[in-house]
Protein backbone atom coordinates (compact mmCIF):
# COMPACT_ATOMS: atom_id res chain seq x y z
CA UNK A 1 0.00 0.00 0.00
CA UNK A 2 1.42 3.27 -1.01
CA UNK A 3 0.73 6.25 1.62
CA UNK A 4 1.04 9.61 0.34
CA UNK A 5 2.49 12.38 2.20
CA UNK A 6 -0.35 15.49 3.22
CA UNK A 7 0.34 18.35 0.39
CA UNK A 8 1.19 21.55 2.19
CA UNK A 9 -2.24 22.90 1.58
CA UNK A 10 -3.91 19.85 3.66
CA UNK A 11 -1.82 21.43 6.70
CA UNK A 12 -3.26 24.99 5.90
CA UNK A 13 -6.14 26.04 8.27
CA UNK A 14 -9.14 25.96 5.69
CA UNK A 15 -9.16 30.53 5.85
CA UNK A 16 -5.75 30.73 5.63
CA UNK A 17 -5.97 28.66 2.47
CA UNK A 18 -9.28 30.07 1.21
CA UNK A 19 -7.68 33.59 1.18
CA UNK A 20 -4.25 32.49 -0.45
CA UNK A 21 -7.05 31.05 -2.65
CA UNK A 22 -8.29 34.35 -3.62
CA UNK A 23 -5.15 35.95 -4.28
CA UNK A 24 -3.91 33.42 -6.60
CA UNK A 25 -6.65 34.35 -8.21
CA UNK A 26 -6.71 38.16 -8.30
CA UNK A 27 -3.31 37.81 -9.59
CA UNK A 28 -3.74 35.77 -12.75
CA UNK A 29 -6.76 38.07 -13.52
CA UNK A 30 -5.60 40.97 -12.67
CA UNK A 31 -1.83 41.64 -13.31
CA UNK A 32 0.06 44.03 -10.93
CA UNK A 33 -0.61 47.34 -10.52
CA UNK A 34 -4.12 47.47 -12.35
CA UNK A 35 -6.33 46.13 -9.88
CA UNK A 36 -8.46 48.89 -9.43
CA UNK A 37 -9.47 52.12 -11.72
CA UNK A 38 -9.51 55.86 -9.79
CA UNK A 39 -11.84 56.23 -7.07
CA UNK A 40 -12.73 60.11 -6.27
CA UNK A 41 -14.52 60.08 -3.19
CA UNK A 42 -16.02 63.35 -2.40
CA UNK A 43 -13.80 66.61 -1.10
CA UNK A 44 -15.49 69.09 -1.83
CA UNK A 45 -19.04 69.94 -0.70
CA UNK A 46 -19.52 73.16 -2.35
CA UNK A 47 -21.56 73.49 -5.81
CA UNK A 48 -21.36 76.27 -8.65
CA UNK A 49 -24.14 78.06 -8.83
CA UNK A 50 -25.12 78.88 -12.85
CA UNK A 51 -28.18 80.95 -11.03
CA UNK A 52 -25.81 83.46 -9.53
CA UNK A 53 -24.84 84.66 -13.06
CA UNK A 54 -26.85 87.70 -14.24
CA UNK A 55 -29.20 87.05 -17.16
CA UNK A 56 -27.85 88.71 -20.52
CA UNK A 57 -29.86 91.48 -21.10
CA UNK A 58 -29.27 92.88 -24.46
CA UNK A 59 -32.07 92.99 -27.68
CA UNK A 60 -31.10 93.16 -30.84
CA UNK A 61 -34.47 93.84 -32.53
CA UNK A 62 -33.40 93.98 -36.47
CA UNK A 63 -31.59 90.91 -36.53
CA UNK A 64 -34.32 89.08 -34.56
CA UNK A 65 -36.65 90.31 -37.25
CA UNK A 66 -34.39 89.39 -39.80
CA UNK A 67 -34.04 85.45 -38.57
CA UNK A 68 -38.16 85.49 -38.58
CA UNK A 69 -38.27 87.39 -42.02
CA UNK A 70 -35.74 84.60 -43.54
CA UNK A 71 -37.17 81.67 -41.85
CA UNK A 72 -37.46 79.20 -44.48
CA UNK A 73 -34.71 80.44 -46.57
CA UNK A 74 -32.59 79.68 -43.37
CA UNK A 75 -34.09 76.44 -43.15
CA UNK A 76 -32.95 75.61 -47.04
CA UNK A 77 -29.45 76.67 -46.06
CA UNK A 78 -29.02 73.93 -43.47
CA UNK A 79 -30.89 71.40 -45.90
CA UNK A 80 -28.10 72.26 -48.43
CA UNK A 81 -25.15 71.85 -46.05
CA UNK A 82 -26.38 68.43 -45.39
CA UNK A 83 -27.14 67.48 -48.46
CA UNK A 84 -23.22 68.22 -49.60
CA UNK A 85 -21.95 64.53 -48.66
CA UNK A 86 -18.57 65.17 -46.97
CA UNK A 87 -17.36 61.90 -45.55
CA UNK A 88 -13.77 62.45 -44.42
CA UNK A 89 -12.98 58.16 -43.91
CA UNK A 90 -13.84 57.88 -47.14
CA UNK A 91 -12.95 61.27 -49.09
CA UNK A 92 -16.52 61.36 -50.23
CA UNK A 93 -17.04 64.90 -50.81
CA UNK A 94 -14.76 66.69 -49.03
CA UNK A 95 -13.15 68.93 -51.17
CA UNK A 96 -17.31 69.90 -52.95
CA UNK A 97 -18.00 70.41 -48.64
CA UNK A 98 -15.05 72.73 -47.94
CA UNK A 99 -15.39 75.22 -51.35
CA UNK A 100 -19.27 75.01 -50.46
CA UNK A 101 -18.05 76.76 -46.90
CA UNK A 102 -15.57 79.05 -48.31
CA UNK A 103 -18.18 80.24 -50.90
CA UNK A 104 -20.41 81.07 -48.25
CA UNK A 105 -18.19 82.95 -45.83
CA UNK A 106 -17.21 85.42 -49.01
CA UNK A 107 -21.20 85.91 -48.98
CA UNK A 108 -21.73 86.98 -46.20
CA UNK A 109 -18.72 89.44 -46.67
CA UNK A 110 -15.73 88.10 -44.58
CA UNK A 111 -12.57 89.96 -46.60
CA UNK A 112 -10.87 86.43 -45.91
CA UNK A 113 -11.91 82.97 -47.26
CA UNK A 114 -9.72 80.32 -48.07
CA UNK A 115 -9.25 76.76 -49.06
CA UNK A 116 -6.20 75.61 -46.53
CA UNK A 117 -4.08 72.57 -47.78
CA UNK A 118 -2.61 70.06 -45.40
CA UNK A 119 -1.54 67.02 -45.43
CA UNK A 120 -4.50 65.63 -45.51
CA UNK A 121 -7.98 67.02 -45.95
CA UNK A 122 -8.11 70.60 -46.03
CA UNK A 123 -8.99 73.15 -43.72
CA UNK A 124 -11.19 76.80 -44.18
CA UNK A 125 -9.50 79.79 -43.03
CA UNK A 126 -12.04 82.70 -42.95
CA UNK A 127 -11.84 86.53 -41.33
CA UNK A 128 -15.18 88.57 -40.80
CA UNK A 129 -13.36 92.24 -39.79
CA UNK A 130 -15.84 94.53 -38.14
CA UNK A 131 -13.63 97.08 -36.84
CA UNK A 132 -14.52 95.61 -33.55
CA UNK A 133 -12.51 96.06 -30.30
CA UNK A 134 -12.66 91.96 -29.23
CA UNK A 135 -11.65 89.39 -31.59
CA UNK A 136 -13.70 86.07 -31.58
CA UNK A 137 -12.14 82.28 -33.31
CA UNK A 138 -14.45 80.07 -34.20
CA UNK A 139 -13.94 76.43 -34.54
CA UNK A 140 -15.99 74.21 -37.09
CA UNK A 141 -15.31 70.94 -38.49
CA UNK A 142 -17.14 70.49 -42.02
CA UNK A 143 -16.67 66.62 -42.61
CA UNK A 144 -19.02 63.38 -41.19
CA UNK A 145 -19.18 59.86 -40.16
CA UNK A 146 -19.84 57.31 -42.96
CA UNK A 147 -22.95 56.08 -43.23
CA UNK A 148 -24.68 52.36 -42.97
CA UNK A 149 -28.30 52.54 -45.33
CA UNK A 150 -29.98 50.14 -43.16
CA UNK A 151 -32.10 51.44 -40.33
CA UNK A 152 -32.23 55.02 -42.05
CA UNK A 153 -36.04 56.23 -42.09
CA UNK A 154 -35.20 58.82 -44.97
CA UNK A 155 -31.63 58.78 -47.51
CA UNK A 156 -29.39 60.27 -44.81
CA UNK A 157 -28.07 63.13 -47.46
CA UNK A 158 -31.50 63.97 -49.15
CA UNK A 159 -32.04 67.16 -46.34
CA UNK A 160 -34.75 65.74 -45.35
CA UNK A 161 -37.58 67.40 -42.97
CA UNK A 162 -39.82 64.77 -41.07
CA UNK A 163 -42.28 64.34 -38.36
CA UNK A 164 -40.54 63.14 -35.22
CA UNK A 165 -41.87 62.55 -31.31
CA UNK A 166 -40.21 66.36 -30.56
CA UNK A 167 -41.96 68.22 -33.51
CA UNK A 168 -40.22 68.88 -37.01
CA UNK A 169 -37.08 67.80 -37.45
CA UNK A 170 -34.29 67.72 -40.02
CA UNK A 171 -32.93 64.56 -40.47
CA UNK A 172 -29.58 63.95 -42.26
CA UNK A 173 -25.91 62.74 -41.48
CA UNK A 174 -23.80 66.04 -40.26
CA UNK A 175 -27.68 67.53 -38.51
CA UNK A 176 -26.81 67.65 -35.58
CA UNK A 177 -22.93 66.99 -35.55
CA UNK A 178 -22.24 69.53 -36.52
CA UNK A 179 -23.56 71.05 -40.07
CA UNK A 180 -27.08 72.04 -38.44
CA UNK A 181 -25.74 74.23 -35.70
CA UNK A 182 -22.68 75.53 -37.18
CA UNK A 183 -24.96 76.83 -40.46
CA UNK A 184 -27.44 78.40 -37.67
CA UNK A 185 -24.62 80.39 -36.42
CA UNK A 186 -23.64 81.53 -39.49
CA UNK A 187 -27.34 82.42 -40.13
CA UNK A 188 -27.54 84.06 -37.18
CA UNK A 189 -24.13 86.04 -38.50
CA UNK A 190 -25.86 86.91 -41.47
CA UNK A 191 -28.86 88.27 -39.73
CA UNK A 192 -26.38 90.71 -37.61
CA UNK A 193 -24.86 92.15 -40.79
CA UNK A 194 -27.92 92.14 -43.13
CA UNK A 195 -30.18 93.70 -40.82
CA UNK A 196 -27.97 96.63 -39.97
CA UNK A 197 -27.78 95.52 -36.25
CA UNK A 198 -23.73 95.89 -36.38
CA UNK A 199 -21.28 92.75 -36.11
CA UNK A 200 -19.90 93.31 -32.41
CA UNK A 201 -16.96 91.33 -33.02
CA UNK A 202 -14.17 90.15 -35.85
CA UNK A 203 -14.58 86.24 -36.61
CA UNK A 204 -11.79 84.60 -37.25
CA UNK A 205 -13.21 80.84 -38.47
CA UNK A 206 -10.54 77.78 -38.88
CA UNK A 207 -12.35 74.58 -39.94
CA UNK A 208 -11.28 71.76 -41.06
CA UNK A 209 -12.65 67.96 -42.68
CA UNK A 210 -10.88 65.66 -40.41
CA UNK A 211 -12.30 65.72 -36.80
CA UNK A 212 -14.08 62.41 -37.45
CA UNK A 213 -10.81 61.03 -38.29
CA UNK A 214 -9.03 61.98 -35.19
CA UNK A 215 -8.14 65.79 -36.23
CA UNK A 216 -4.55 64.43 -37.07
CA UNK A 217 -3.60 67.49 -39.52
CA UNK A 218 -5.42 70.29 -37.55
CA UNK A 219 -2.39 71.43 -35.97
CA UNK A 220 -1.44 72.31 -38.99
CA UNK A 221 -3.83 75.12 -39.70
CA UNK A 222 -3.50 76.11 -36.51
CA UNK A 223 0.48 76.63 -37.24
CA UNK A 224 -0.32 78.44 -39.93
CA UNK A 225 -2.64 81.07 -38.60
CA UNK A 226 -1.05 80.53 -34.94
CA UNK A 227 0.16 84.63 -34.71
CA UNK A 228 -3.00 85.85 -35.70
CA UNK A 229 -5.20 83.28 -33.40
CA UNK A 230 -3.60 84.46 -30.50
CA UNK A 231 -4.93 87.88 -31.02
CA UNK A 232 -8.35 86.23 -30.42
CA UNK A 233 -9.98 86.92 -26.69
CA UNK A 234 -11.31 83.33 -27.05
CA UNK A 235 -12.87 80.59 -29.27
CA UNK A 236 -16.91 79.69 -29.51
CA UNK A 237 -17.60 75.68 -30.95
CA UNK A 238 -21.47 76.05 -32.40
CA UNK A 239 -23.35 72.87 -31.08
CA UNK A 240 -26.34 72.17 -30.22
CA UNK A 241 -27.09 72.23 -26.17
CA UNK A 242 -30.20 71.42 -25.23
CA UNK A 243 -31.31 67.70 -24.25
CA UNK A 244 -35.02 66.20 -25.56
CA UNK A 245 -36.49 67.67 -22.64
CA UNK A 246 -35.18 71.09 -23.54
CA UNK A 247 -32.46 71.52 -20.81
CA UNK A 248 -29.05 72.76 -21.53
CA UNK A 249 -25.79 70.67 -20.84
CA UNK A 250 -22.38 73.51 -21.04
CA UNK A 251 -19.71 71.50 -20.86
CA UNK A 252 -15.88 73.11 -20.52
CA UNK A 253 -13.78 70.55 -21.90
CA UNK A 254 -13.53 67.42 -23.84
CA UNK A 255 -11.57 64.35 -23.07
CA UNK A 256 -8.54 63.25 -25.41
CA UNK A 257 -8.56 60.39 -27.55
CA UNK A 258 -5.99 57.93 -29.02
CA UNK A 259 -7.28 56.17 -31.87
CA UNK A 260 -5.58 52.86 -33.41
CA UNK A 261 -5.50 49.71 -35.00
CA UNK A 262 -3.78 46.25 -33.86
CA UNK A 263 -3.27 43.42 -36.52
CA UNK A 264 -2.42 39.99 -36.72
CA UNK A 265 -0.53 38.19 -39.14
CA UNK A 266 0.37 35.21 -40.77
CA UNK A 267 4.26 35.37 -40.50
CA UNK A 268 7.56 32.71 -38.70
CA UNK A 269 5.56 32.40 -36.25
CA UNK A 270 2.88 30.88 -37.55
CA UNK A 271 -0.35 31.51 -39.71
CA UNK A 272 -0.51 31.60 -43.47
CA UNK A 273 1.44 34.20 -44.78
CA UNK A 274 -0.14 35.43 -47.95
CA UNK A 275 -3.23 34.71 -48.51
CA UNK A 276 -6.46 32.55 -46.81
CA UNK A 277 -6.18 28.81 -46.47
CA UNK A 278 -9.00 25.88 -46.51
CA UNK A 279 -10.37 25.97 -43.05
CA UNK A 280 -9.02 21.93 -42.43
CA UNK A 281 -5.55 23.33 -42.24
CA UNK A 282 -6.38 24.38 -38.84
CA UNK A 283 -5.13 20.92 -37.33
CA UNK A 284 -1.77 22.37 -38.90
CA UNK A 285 -1.47 25.86 -38.51
CA UNK A 286 -2.27 28.65 -36.40
CA UNK A 287 -4.96 31.47 -37.08
CA UNK A 288 -4.08 35.24 -36.61
CA UNK A 289 -8.17 35.77 -35.81
CA UNK A 290 -7.60 34.06 -33.06
CA UNK A 291 -4.31 35.13 -32.31
CA UNK A 292 -5.84 38.66 -32.35
CA UNK A 293 -8.83 37.91 -30.09
CA UNK A 294 -6.39 36.52 -27.29
CA UNK A 295 -4.38 39.74 -27.58
CA UNK A 296 -7.49 41.85 -27.45
CA UNK A 297 -8.87 39.53 -24.08
CA UNK A 298 -5.46 40.42 -22.66
CA UNK A 299 -6.04 44.24 -22.49
CA UNK A 300 -9.21 44.10 -20.57
CA UNK A 301 -11.33 42.05 -17.45
CA UNK A 302 -13.39 39.43 -19.52
CA UNK A 303 -16.35 41.47 -18.77
CA UNK A 304 -14.10 44.29 -20.75
CA UNK A 305 -15.15 47.15 -18.52
CA UNK A 306 -11.61 47.28 -16.84
CA UNK A 307 -8.42 47.75 -18.65
CA UNK A 308 -5.68 45.48 -16.86
CA UNK A 309 -2.72 46.88 -18.95
CA UNK A 310 0.03 47.76 -16.00
CA UNK A 311 0.03 51.28 -15.24
CA UNK A 312 -2.58 52.74 -17.91
CA UNK A 313 -4.72 53.94 -15.00
CA UNK A 314 -1.36 55.40 -12.62
CA UNK A 315 -1.18 59.12 -14.29
CA UNK A 316 -4.76 60.04 -14.08
CA UNK A 317 -4.78 63.19 -11.53
CA UNK A 318 -8.13 63.29 -8.82
CA UNK A 319 -10.34 66.18 -9.76
CA UNK A 320 -10.06 69.66 -8.79
CA UNK A 321 -11.37 71.62 -6.08
CA UNK A 322 -13.64 73.68 -9.06
CA UNK A 323 -14.12 70.21 -10.96
CA UNK A 324 -15.86 68.92 -7.83
CA UNK A 325 -17.84 72.09 -7.22
CA UNK A 326 -19.27 71.65 -11.34
CA UNK A 327 -20.01 67.81 -10.34
CA UNK A 328 -22.12 69.20 -7.65
CA UNK A 329 -23.64 71.34 -9.03
CA UNK A 330 -24.11 68.88 -11.57
CA UNK A 331 -26.01 66.18 -9.03
CA UNK A 332 -29.49 67.76 -9.27
CA UNK A 333 -30.61 67.49 -12.65
CA UNK A 334 -27.86 64.54 -13.88
CA UNK A 335 -30.64 61.55 -12.43
CA UNK A 336 -33.16 63.04 -15.47
CA UNK A 337 -30.42 63.22 -17.69
CA UNK A 338 -28.92 59.78 -17.28
CA UNK A 339 -32.13 58.13 -17.81
CA UNK A 340 -32.70 60.28 -21.15
CA UNK A 341 -29.19 59.33 -21.54
CA UNK A 342 -30.16 55.39 -21.57
CA UNK A 343 -33.07 55.67 -23.47
CA UNK A 344 -31.08 58.02 -26.36
CA UNK A 345 -28.37 54.78 -26.45
CA UNK A 346 -30.82 51.85 -26.12
CA UNK A 347 -29.70 50.75 -23.21
CA UNK A 348 -31.14 49.26 -19.99
CA UNK A 349 -27.93 50.12 -17.24
CA UNK A 350 -24.91 51.37 -16.69
CA UNK A 351 -22.00 49.40 -15.88
CA UNK A 352 -21.94 48.14 -12.67
CA UNK A 353 -25.10 49.34 -11.95
CA UNK A 354 -23.63 53.00 -11.27
CA UNK A 355 -25.86 55.89 -10.72
CA UNK A 356 -25.84 59.26 -9.39
CA UNK A 357 -22.30 60.84 -8.74
CA UNK A 358 -20.62 57.22 -9.42
CA UNK A 359 -21.58 57.42 -12.76
CA UNK A 360 -21.07 61.36 -13.64
CA UNK A 361 -17.39 60.35 -12.00
CA UNK A 362 -16.93 57.59 -14.11
CA UNK A 363 -18.36 58.94 -17.20
CA UNK A 364 -16.14 62.41 -17.02
CA UNK A 365 -13.35 61.33 -15.59
CA UNK A 366 -12.56 57.97 -15.89
CA UNK A 367 -10.54 56.28 -19.26
CA UNK A 368 -12.11 53.97 -21.82
CA UNK A 369 -10.88 51.49 -24.52
CA UNK A 370 -13.16 49.79 -26.90
CA UNK A 371 -13.65 48.05 -29.86
CA UNK A 372 -15.07 50.41 -32.71
CA UNK A 373 -14.54 47.37 -35.19
CA UNK A 374 -13.04 43.91 -36.15
CA UNK A 375 -12.87 42.03 -39.53
CA UNK A 376 -11.34 39.12 -41.23
CA UNK A 377 -12.13 36.26 -43.33
CA UNK A 378 -15.21 35.89 -44.88
CA UNK A 379 -18.48 37.49 -43.62
CA UNK A 380 -20.83 37.07 -46.37
CA UNK A 381 -24.09 35.10 -46.37
CA UNK A 382 -23.73 31.19 -46.70
CA UNK A 383 -20.81 29.07 -45.93
CA UNK A 384 -16.90 29.44 -46.98
CA UNK A 385 -14.57 27.44 -44.75
CA UNK A 386 -11.50 29.07 -44.59
CA UNK A 387 -8.27 30.01 -42.37
CA UNK A 388 -7.76 33.76 -43.24
CA UNK A 389 -4.04 35.23 -42.58
CA UNK A 390 -5.17 38.54 -41.56
CA UNK A 391 -7.34 39.64 -38.60
CA UNK A 392 -7.66 43.73 -37.95
CA UNK A 393 -9.46 45.83 -34.62
CA UNK A 394 -10.02 49.68 -34.71
CA UNK A 395 -9.65 50.51 -30.88
CA UNK A 396 -9.87 53.78 -29.35
CA UNK A 397 -8.93 55.30 -25.64
CA UNK A 398 -10.78 58.58 -24.19
CA UNK A 399 -8.37 60.28 -21.95
CA UNK A 400 -8.74 62.36 -19.06
CA UNK A 401 -5.96 64.60 -17.04
CA UNK A 402 -2.88 63.98 -17.23
CA UNK A 403 -3.45 60.74 -19.54
CA UNK A 404 -0.93 61.48 -22.95
CA UNK A 405 -1.89 59.16 -26.57
CA UNK A 406 1.67 58.73 -26.73
CA UNK A 407 2.16 57.03 -23.28
CA UNK A 408 -0.62 55.14 -23.31
CA UNK A 409 0.57 53.01 -26.62
CA UNK A 410 3.59 52.82 -24.86
CA UNK A 411 2.21 51.18 -21.90
CA UNK A 412 0.04 48.99 -24.87
CA UNK A 413 2.51 48.14 -26.83
CA UNK A 414 4.80 47.01 -23.98
CA UNK A 415 1.68 44.88 -22.27
CA UNK A 416 1.23 43.12 -25.80
CA UNK A 417 5.02 42.08 -25.93
CA UNK A 418 5.49 41.29 -21.95
CA UNK A 419 2.44 38.62 -22.96
CA UNK A 420 3.99 37.34 -25.73
CA UNK A 421 2.21 39.42 -28.51
CA UNK A 422 4.93 40.66 -30.11
CA UNK A 423 3.63 39.77 -33.27
CA UNK A 424 0.76 42.22 -32.86
CA UNK A 425 1.49 45.32 -35.29
CA UNK A 426 -0.39 48.62 -33.70
CA UNK A 427 -1.05 51.24 -35.85
CA UNK A 428 -1.52 54.67 -34.33
CA UNK A 429 -4.09 56.32 -36.50
CA UNK A 430 -4.70 59.62 -34.40
CA UNK A 431 -4.94 61.30 -31.19
CA UNK A 432 -4.58 64.33 -29.02
CA UNK A 433 -4.60 65.23 -25.50
CA UNK A 434 -7.46 66.36 -23.16
CA UNK A 435 -8.69 70.58 -22.77
CA UNK A 436 -10.58 72.50 -20.19
CA UNK A 437 -11.53 75.87 -19.75
CA UNK A 438 -12.69 77.38 -16.41
CA UNK A 439 -15.81 78.31 -15.36
CA UNK A 440 -14.38 81.70 -14.09
CA UNK A 441 -13.57 82.43 -17.44
CA UNK A 442 -15.14 85.50 -18.80
CA UNK A 443 -16.60 84.20 -21.80
CA UNK A 444 -17.96 80.88 -19.97
CA UNK A 445 -19.76 82.74 -17.69
CA UNK A 446 -21.15 85.44 -20.82
CA UNK A 447 -22.33 82.17 -21.99
CA UNK A 448 -24.23 81.31 -19.21
CA UNK A 449 -25.90 84.91 -18.72
CA UNK A 450 -27.13 84.44 -22.52
CA UNK A 451 -28.46 81.24 -21.77
CA UNK A 452 -30.38 82.88 -18.74
CA UNK A 453 -31.81 84.90 -20.80
CA UNK A 454 -33.78 82.29 -22.63
CA UNK A 455 -35.36 81.11 -19.42
CA UNK A 456 -32.69 78.52 -19.07
CA UNK A 457 -29.72 77.58 -16.66
CA UNK A 458 -27.92 75.20 -17.46
CA UNK A 459 -26.22 72.23 -15.63
CA UNK A 460 -22.45 72.99 -16.22
CA UNK A 461 -20.05 69.63 -16.46
CA UNK A 462 -15.84 70.32 -16.49
CA UNK A 463 -15.44 68.43 -19.79
CA UNK A 464 -17.97 65.67 -22.29
CA UNK A 465 -16.91 62.13 -22.24
CA UNK A 466 -16.14 62.61 -26.09
CA UNK A 467 -13.22 64.35 -27.68
CA UNK A 468 -12.46 67.04 -29.91
CA UNK A 469 -9.21 69.10 -30.85
CA UNK A 470 -9.86 71.66 -28.42
CA UNK A 471 -6.19 71.79 -26.81
CA UNK A 472 -5.16 73.26 -29.83
CA UNK A 473 -6.91 76.35 -28.50
CA UNK A 474 -6.26 75.63 -24.82
CA UNK A 475 -2.71 74.37 -24.66
CA UNK A 476 -0.98 75.66 -28.41
CA UNK A 477 -3.00 79.34 -28.30
CA UNK A 478 -3.90 79.56 -24.68
CA UNK A 479 -7.01 80.88 -25.31
CA UNK A 480 -10.71 80.01 -23.78
CA UNK A 481 -12.94 78.17 -25.81
CA UNK A 482 -16.88 77.57 -25.09
CA UNK A 483 -18.85 75.27 -26.87
CA UNK A 484 -22.65 75.92 -26.86
CA UNK A 485 -25.90 76.92 -27.96
CA UNK A 486 -29.59 76.38 -27.91
CA UNK A 487 -31.49 73.66 -30.20
CA UNK A 488 -31.52 69.89 -29.79
CA UNK A 489 -30.36 66.77 -31.69
CA UNK A 490 -29.49 63.31 -31.48
CA UNK A 491 -28.13 59.82 -33.21
CA UNK A 492 -24.59 61.26 -34.45
CA UNK A 493 -22.86 58.82 -35.91
CA UNK A 494 -25.99 56.59 -36.60
CA UNK A 495 -28.80 55.83 -38.37
CA UNK A 496 -31.75 58.83 -38.24
CA UNK A 497 -29.59 61.76 -37.30
CA UNK A 498 -31.51 64.87 -36.58
CA UNK A 499 -32.33 68.26 -35.25
CA UNK A 500 -35.39 69.49 -34.17
CA UNK A 501 -36.20 72.49 -36.29
CA UNK A 502 -39.82 73.51 -35.32
CA UNK A 503 -40.50 71.94 -31.47
CA UNK A 504 -43.57 70.63 -30.86
CA UNK A 505 -45.88 72.51 -28.81
CA UNK A 506 -45.21 73.20 -25.28
CA UNK A 507 -41.66 72.17 -25.76
CA UNK A 508 -38.68 73.85 -23.81
CA UNK A 509 -36.90 72.70 -27.01
CA UNK A 510 -35.72 75.70 -29.40
CA UNK A 511 -36.57 75.68 -32.78
CA UNK A 512 -34.55 77.41 -35.49
CA UNK A 513 -35.27 80.66 -35.21
CA UNK A 514 -34.63 81.25 -32.10
CA UNK A 515 -31.48 78.93 -32.07
CA UNK A 516 -30.36 82.00 -34.41
CA UNK A 517 -31.67 84.59 -31.99
CA UNK A 518 -29.80 82.85 -29.44
CA UNK A 519 -26.91 82.98 -31.37
CA UNK A 520 -26.68 86.72 -32.29
CA UNK A 521 -27.24 87.61 -28.62
CA UNK A 522 -23.82 85.13 -27.54
CA UNK A 523 -22.53 87.31 -29.71
CA UNK A 524 -22.94 90.67 -28.46
CA UNK A 525 -22.67 88.82 -24.89
CA UNK A 526 -18.78 87.83 -25.68
CA UNK A 527 -18.51 91.29 -27.10
CA UNK A 528 -19.14 92.66 -23.86
CA UNK A 529 -16.98 90.10 -21.61
CA UNK A 530 -14.86 91.38 -19.18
Amino acid sequence: MIISRPSWRSRLPVAVLFVFSLLIFHISAFPQGVTHRPVFPQTVTESFDPASIPAFRGEHRKAYAYIDGNRQRHIEKLRRWVRQRSISAQNDGVQEMARMLRDDLTALGFKEAEIVPTSGHPGVWGYYDAGAEKTLAVYMMYDVQPIEPEGWRVPAFDGAIVDHPLGRVLMARGATNQKGPQRAFLNAVEAIIKSGEGMPVNLMVLAEGEEELGSPHYPELIEKFKDRLKTADGVLFPMNGQGADGNVGMSLGVKGIVYFELEARGGPHGGPKTAEIHGSGKTLVDSPVWRLTQALASLTSPDGNLIVVPGYYDSIRKPTDEEERLVNGMLPSWAAREGLMRQGMGVDRWVDGLSGRDSIMRHLFDTTLNINGMWSGYTGPGVKTILPHIATAKVDSRLVPNQTPDEALRLIREHLDRNGFEDIVLRKLAGYPPAQTSVDAPLVRAAIGTYKKYGLTPSVSPRLAGSAPYYVFTETLGLPMVPGGLGHGSGAHAPNEYMVIEPKAGSKVAGLADIEKFYVDMLFALSAAK
